[in-house]
C-alpha cells in the first residue's frame, strides 16, 4: 500500500473512450487522460471536428478519433466493432455525448424529446452494455474498470429554461447510474456519474451567446468550471483513489446546486 500521490492518482497505461470528446467537457476530460498517459479514443458525430481534436491532443500523448453517431444502433455497432478490432480490453468509458432541446411546454416537439433522450439516456446504457466484455476482460478486484456517466445539475433541480427532455434524461442517467453500478460492481466494473454545472461548452455557450459573466456571478465560486476541474475529478474516479466510490453522482458546479 502506498499513499504517494503518484500511486494513488496514476492512470498511466490505461485505455479510455470519451464519447462527445471533440469539444466542450468531453475534450477537457480527454485532454486530462491523454496528458496522464492514457490511450484515449474520442468519438463525435462531426468527423472533421473529431479528427482535428485528436490531432491536437496527440501532441500531448495518444488520442485517436473514431467519428460515429452513437444515438443509433447502427452507429454504435460500427463504433464498437472498430474498437474491438483494435483493443482486447478497455479500462475507462466516459459516456459524455449529449444533446439539448429547448421549447415551451405547449410547443415541445416529440422529435426534440426523442433526439435528446435517445442520445443522453439510451445510448449510455446500450453502449456500456456492448462494451462490457472489453471492460471486464482484464479488470479485477484490485484494479476494476470504470464507467463515468456525464449527467448535469439540471438533473438535480428544475432549470430556468424549458429543456424538458434534457432534464428528464439527466435525471434518468443519475438513477440509471445507481442501477448499473449495483449490477456491474460484481463484474469488477465501477460506475459513477458526474453532474457538471456551468462550463465553457457549445451547448451552454449557444444559450448565452458565449457570455458567461452573469452565470459566473451566480456561482458561489464566482467563476464557471475550468478544464482541470472536470478532468481532475475524472482522473480521481478512474484512479486507485476512487476505487471505493461506487454508484455516486458527484456535482462539479462550484456550489451552484446548493443554492437552487
Amino acid at each position: 500500500m502506498s499513499f504517494q500521490s503518484n500511486d494513488l492518482f496514476s492512470i498511466a497505461g490505461k485505455i479510455a473512450i470519451v464519447t462527445g470528446g471533440s469539444r466542450g467537457i468531453g475534450k477537457m476530460i480527454a485532454q486530462g487522460y491523454v496528458e496522464n498517459g492514457v490511450k484515449t479514443y474520442i468519438s463525435s458525430r462531426k468527423t472533421e471536428a473529431c479528427r482535428e481534436t485528436a490531432e491536437e491532443l496527440s501532441e500531448k500523448g495518444e488520442c485517436i478519433a473514431f467519428p460515429a453517431d452513437l444515438s443509433t444502433q447502427e452507429g454504435r455497432d460500427l463504433f464498437v466493432g472498430e474498437i474491438k478490432e483494435r483493443e482486447s480490453k478497455l479500462d475507462i468509458l466516459v459516456n459524455n455525448a449529449g444533446a439539448a432541446w429547448g421549447a415551451s411546454y405547449d410547443d415541445f416537439p416529440e422529435s426534440g424529446w426523442d433526439k435528446v433522450v435517445d442520445l443522453n439516456l439510451k445510448t449510455p446504457f446500450f453502449l456500456t452494455q456492448q462494451l462490457t466484455p472489453l471492460l471486464e476482460k482484464k479488470s479485477n478486484a484490485d484494479d476494476p474498470s470504470r464507467v463515468i456517466n456525464i449527467a448535469s445539475i439540471d438533473g438535480l433541480h428544475v432549470p430556468l429554461m424549458d429543456t424538458f427532455s434534457y432534464t428528464a434524461s439527466k435525471s434518468g442517467i443519475i438513477h440509471l447510474t445507481k442501477h448499473m453500478a449495483k449490477v456491474l460492481v460484481e463484474r469488477n466494473i465501477i460506475v459513477n456519474a458526474i453532474a457538471p454545472g456551468p462550463f465553457d461548452s457549445h451547448m451552454l455557450g449557444k444559450a448565452v451567446n458565449f457570455d458567461y459573466s452573469f452565470i459566473a456571478e451566480s456561482v458561489p465560486r464566482k467563476r464557471i468550471g475550468t478544464p482541470d476541474d472536470i478532468a481532475g475529478l475524472c482522473i480521481f474516479l478512474c484512479s486507485r483513489a476512487g476505487a471505493y466510490t461506487v454508484g455516486e453522482t458527484i456535482t462539479c458546479d462550484g456550489g451552484l446546486v446548493k443554492l437552487l
